[in-house]
């Protein structure tokens, strides 16, 4: 019971990580134009969507060894860059200040496509 429920929540957790990633993504591009769209509320959900990252890899890895199964290597490899990708993208808020927006706009972008990829490469 406990593999299916762990199996389940990674499934949607990775719909989270991708849509998710997507529009925060979006937003923040938007945003780079549109100064209204800027604020509070586009960084409390990038925050969740990236902090989503970190729930969904401890949630394949609990699943994993619970099941005692062996995830293709690429599903490992696209689940732990997305982990690193996160921390690059936020050490480089401060350095490009001017850029904040379009720096999180692709990383959202680009943790979208890590976690497609992770998704056509789970079996």
């Amino acid at each position: 019971m406990l593999a299916s429920a762990l199996s389940s929540a990674h499934e949607v957790g990775a719909w989270v990580v991708v849509v998710g990633n997507a529009l925060a993504g979006l937003w923040a591009l938007a945003a780079h134009r549109v100064e209204a769209l800027r604020g509070r509320p586009l960084w409390v959900f990038t925050a969740v969507v990236e902090v989503a990252i970190f729930v969904q890899v401890g949630l394949g890895v609990l699943y994993q060894n619970t099941e005692d199964i062996e995830p293709t290597q690429f599903h490992t490899l696209y689940g732990f860059s997305g982990l690193f990708a996160v921390g690059i993208i936020y050490s480089y808020r401060n350095q490009i200040r001017d850029k904040v927006y379009l720096l999180y706009g692709l990383g959202g972008l680009f943790l979208m496509g890590l976690g497609i990829r992770a998704m056509v490469l789970h079996r």
